[in-house]
């Protein structure tokens, strides 16, 4: 895959981070999970979980599991 079409895909895995993580309701506030919940959730910074749904980093493999764990989505989900 070439850079820009590798960025491309980051950038598209990005938005649906952000997708799914607007699509999850938080029972005790009946909002979507807020980026600095998620982080708290998978142990990763705020900005870190921006700049991944922003598709300004390449997150690692333990990272793509851990936030499809806290959204209760299977991965493959997360590349859909």
């Amino acid at each position: 895959m070439e850079g820009n079409d590798f960025k491309k895909e980051r950038i598209r895995l990005g938005k649906r981070i952000m997708y799914l993580r607007n699509q999850y309701i938080n029972k005790d506030t009946g909002k979507p999970m807020s980026q600095e919940e998620l982080g708290l959730r998978t142990g990763f910074a705020k900005n870190h979980i921006g700049k991944i749904e922003r598709g300004q980093t390449n997150p690692k493999i333990e990272t793509l599991f851990a936030i499809a764990k806290e959204l209760g989505v299977d991965i493959k989900d997360l590349f859909e």
